[in-house]
């Protein structure tokens, strides 16, 4: 579905940020990129969907070669693509349901986003996702007026109202409290299930990357460390990807979690 073929980028201060990456990625499978500040994580999704432009190597979407786009056409491919940002990225004074209705914007013409006038179609799917993630109640407030969670949740809905066959995810715990991480990471893992979407999530917290996803990847120094599933995170494969550390202590606690949640 995805498939990256010795993906290189280095940018103009001679940083290498990825170093001939290849990887493939399933439809409806949910990844966690874990990795050290500056492994390649955020630049690995930003090529995928070329917010950051690929020095070399190529990205598949399907059959679609998206390193070879014309501008038009990566609009085009981009909106099978939704983003999720570690920051929001909400337009703060417009509404809830305007910021969603927002990831309608590559499908509908300049006038008519720009007067918010959308189908009803697209508003009345906003209101099938807003209850879903448990806001539909909040729809006409201003997004300024929202906590951390109810930000990221809105970020998803306007993600997923493009559509999309793949979610690239940055950071979507960094700023949030460990009980919202959670219930965070659990939402986007059960859309992806629910809608039969494959998902990158670049993630710092190695305990939540093995509570809820399916296969987690490695980076460091834009190479891959680790590919395979949560459970190989074993302490030598950590401390590769990181260093030094005491990663049985992390183990353990991702272990005491599950057994809880079991219960």
């Amino acid at each position: 579905m995805l498939r990256l073929e010795k993906l290189v980028k280095t940018y103009k201060t001679g940083d290498q940020a990825l170093q001939a990456v290849d990887i493939e990625i399933p439809e409806g499978q949910v990844l966690a990129l874990i990795g050290p500040s500056g492994a390649g994580k955020s630049t690995l999704i930003r090529c995928i969907n070329r917010l950051v432009e690929p020095t070399s190597g190529k990205v598949y979407l399907g059959n679609v070669e998206l390193t070879r786009l014309s501008s038009s056409g990566l609009r085009r491919e981009r909106r099978r693509m939704g983003m999720i940002f570690q920051e929001y990225a909400l337009v703060e004074r417009l509404t809830v349901m305007e910021n969603v209705l927002s990831g309608r914007l590559g499908y509908v013409g300049f006038w008519r986003s720009y007067l918010r006038k959308f189908p009803q179609s697209d508003v009345d799917e906003a209101f099938r996702l807003l209850d879903r993630v448990d806001l539909a109640h909040m729809a006409d407030k201003r997004a300024d007026e929202l906590s951390g969670g109810q930000r990221q949740r809105i970020g998803i809905c306007r993600a997923l109202i493009q559509n999309p066959a793949l979610l690239l995810v940055d950071e979507p715990t960094a700023s949030l409290d460990p009980k919202t991480s959670r219930q965070i990471m659990r939402l986007i893992c059960e859309l992806c299930k629910e809608r039969g979407l494959a998902a990158i999530i670049n993630i710092h917290d190695v305990a939540l990357a093995q509570m809820f996803v399916q296969r987690v990847i490695g980076l460091r120094l834009g190479a891959v460390e680790f590919d395979g599933p949560p459970a190989g995170l074993t302490p030598n494969v950590l401390t590769a990807i990181y260093g030094e550390e005491d990663w049985e202590a992390t183990i353990e606690h991702v272990d005491d979690e599950n057994d809880v949640a079991l219960q």
